[in-house]
C-alpha cells in the first residue's frame, strides 16, 4: 500500500488531520513538500503549521542541506504523536504488570506466546492462498495496517521493504519488549521459507517507525 492510498483509507477529515497523517507516515518534511502533497501553495501548508504549532501538535527546526540557507522541518511533537491510537495504553501495561506479579517472568511469556499463536493462526488464514512472497509482503502490509500500525511496503533493489508509521502496542512493548521478538517471528513465519527478514529501523529504539527488510533466499 503506497502512501498515498495509506493517506486515503484513514480519510482526514480535514487539513490539520491530513498534515498529521502526512507527519505520520512521511518523517519530517517542508512546508513546500506539504504544499505539493495537499494540492495547496507551501504559504498555505505553512499557516496551517502555525496554527497546528500553537496546539503544540508540531514543531520546526532547521537543517543544513549542502550549501545555501538550512531548510526548516516540521515534525510531529509528543502530543501530535499522541493523536494517534495507542491502544488503551495505560490499562494494557496495567495488566501486564499484573500479570508478571501474579504469575511471574514465566507466565507473562506464556501470554506472549499465546497472543503470538492466535496472530500467526489469524495470519495464516489471510495467506491461505497467496503464494508469491511479493504478494505475501502486501497482504502483511494489508493486515497490519487495518490493525492500527499504518502499514505500507514497496520493492527495492529486488528486496522488500515493510515499514510500519504506528506502533498501536508501544506501551505494551516497551514494558514487555518480547512482544517485538513475538511479532518478528510471526513475520518470518508469515513470509515463508523463501526470504529472510530483518528490522531495520525500531521505534523503542528511538526511531520514527518500525521497517523490515525481506530479502529472497538463493534458489
Amino acid at each position: 500500500m503506497s502512501s498515498e492510498n495509506l493517506e486515503k483509507s484513514r480519510t482526514p477529515r480535514s487539513a490539520a488531520d491530513r498534515l498529521l497523517t502526512l507527519l505520520k507516515t512521511r518523517g519530517p518534511q517542508t512546508a513546500s513538500d506539504f504544499g505539493a502533497a495537499l494540492g495547496t501553495t507551501g504559504e498555505n501548508a505553512r499557516q496551517q503549521l502555525a496554527r497546528l504549532a500553537a496546539e503544540g501538535l508540531v514543531e520546526a527546526h532547521a537543517e543544513t542541506r549542502g550549501v545555501g540557507r538550512p531548510v526548516q522541518l516540521w515534525q510531529l511533537t509528543e502530543a501530535g504523536n499522541a493523536r494517534f491510537p495507542d491502544a488503551h495504553a495505560e490499562l494494557t501495561v496495567q495488566l501486564l504488570r499484573a500479570v508478571q506479579s501474579t504469575f511471574g517472568s514465566a507466565g507473562l511469556e506464556k501470554l506472549i506466546e499465546a497472543r503470538e499463536s492466535e496472530t500467526l493462526a489469524s495470519y495464516r488464514r489471510e495467506m491461505d492462498g497467496i503464494a508469491s512472497l511479493k504478494e505475501r509482503v502486501s497482504k502483511l502490509a494489508e493486515i497490519r495496517s487495518r490493525e492500527g500500525y499504518m502499514a505500507e511496503w514497496r520493492e527495492e533493489d529486488g528486496t522488500f521493504l515493510l515499514i510500519e508509521n504506528h506502533c498501536p502496542i508501544c506501551a505494551a512493548a516497551i514494558a514487555c519488549q518480547n512482544f517485538c521478538r513475538s511479532e518478528l517471528a510471526v513475520f518470518q513465519d508469515i513470509i515463508g521459507p523463501d526470504a529472510d527478514i530483518e528490522r531495520l529501523d525500531h521505534i523503542l529504539a528511538g526511531a520514527r517507525r518500525c521497517a523490515y527488510r525481506v530479502v529472497p533466499r538463493a534458489a
